[in-house]
């Protein structure tokens, strides 16, 4: 019955557009709905390293995203088995990069340490905190995590542009 469907190409999504498109727009998004996104997904992502104490370094400290390219900072840090958004964009340690860095990050399509070598990412502000989130970012097994964010990160690998 379908056999005789045409397939149907999608555009190739250009990230020029979808970048401007996100700067323009996460400003505006209130507080709460960041946090609540954000939360969300952090938490479902990483419920088992999470439950395992695998955050327990973030319980007193605040680490902080800094994705340049996308002007979008975020810092959050660890309260029981729950990673929370902090409101002000203070944080003991900041990982900045473009987002292409931290999506191939996320793929597993490059390792940390090549990505920190090579200046994709740095780490600014305690150091000692960034290298256990790193030592965390080793450890995971990344195929575990929920079918969603691997999807999720899948898609965003094609409109991220490469560095």
């Amino acid at each position: 019955m379908f056999a005789s469907l045409p397939s149907v190409q999608l555009p190739q999504l250009s990230p020029a557009p979808l970048f401007t498109l996100v700067r323009k727009v996460e400003p505006l998004v209130p507080f709460s709905v960041k946090k609540s996104v954000i939360e969300t997904a952090l938490n479902k992502a990483f419920r088992q390293p999470l439950a395992d104490d695998e955050f327990y370094f973030l319980e007193d400290q605040t680490l902080g995203l800094d994705v340049q390219d996308l002007g979008i900072k975020v810092s959050f840090r660890c309260l029981g088995e729950q990673l929370i958004v902090c409101e002000d964009a203070v944080a003991d340690a900041w990982i900045r990069g473009d987002a292409g860095a931290f999506i191939r990050l996320a793929n597993r399509d490059q390792d940390p340490d090549t990505l920190f070598f090579q200046r994709k990412l740095l780490i600014e502000g305690d150091t000692e905190l960034g290298l256990a989130v790193k030592n965390l970012l080793d450890s995971i097994d990344w195929s575990e995590l929920p079918a969603v964010f691997l999807k999720g990160m899948s898609l965003m690998a094609k409109i991220t542009p490469s560095s």
